[in-house]
């Protein structure tokens, strides 16, 4: 490992734990030539997962773009920054252990919306009105009044 502040290759791990939610191993280092302290985040490698789009076009699978899409409708919502982070790796391991090569972008979108609709209706209503692309207010009004016949029935159950 690189210092982020003198260079040196020359370093020691002082803490080494396992990230909550993901493979991810979270190193606390301390530089022997300068003695300044930083973090590290290891995670192992994965294949690569191609992500087939609706257009049959393909792109490597990336979980920052999941997390940018859930973070923007999100926004103005009692929602952390750390339950996003969760959401996330949640989604990304259910997709890991369900294929292997390639995922249908629709299946993303759907565990997404599946993930929100626990969390919170506003930001599930935002994220389908891109996701689902919703082109006038009757497309949207629709989406609308099945949300709310669902929400009715999981509240009685």
């Amino acid at each position: 490992m690189k210092c982020p502040f003198c260079g040196s290759t020359d370093d020691q791990v002082l803490d080494s734990r396992p990230v909550e939610h993901t493979s991810a191993v979270r190193r606390r280092r301390e530089c022997s030539s300068c003695k300044k302290r930083y973090t590290t985040f290891e995670r192992p490698e994965e294949l690569m997962i191609m992500v087939v789009k609706s257009n049959r076009s393909r792109e490597p699978f990336d979980r920052k773009k999941i997390w940018v899409g859930i973070d923007r409708a999100c926004k103005k919502c009692q929602i952390s920054a750390e339950t996003i982070d969760k959401l996330v790796s949640e989604i990304e391991n259910e997709l890991l252990s369900e294929y292997i090569m390639e995922i249908p972008s629709a299946i993303i979108g759907e565990k997404v919306l599946e993930k929100l609709w626990d969390i919170d209706l506003v930001p599930y209503v935002r994220f389908a009105s891109v996701y689902r692309k919703f082109t006038d207010i009757d497309t949207f009004m629709e989406e609308l009044k099945k949300l709310k016949k669902e929400h009715v029935k999981r509240k009685k159950i």
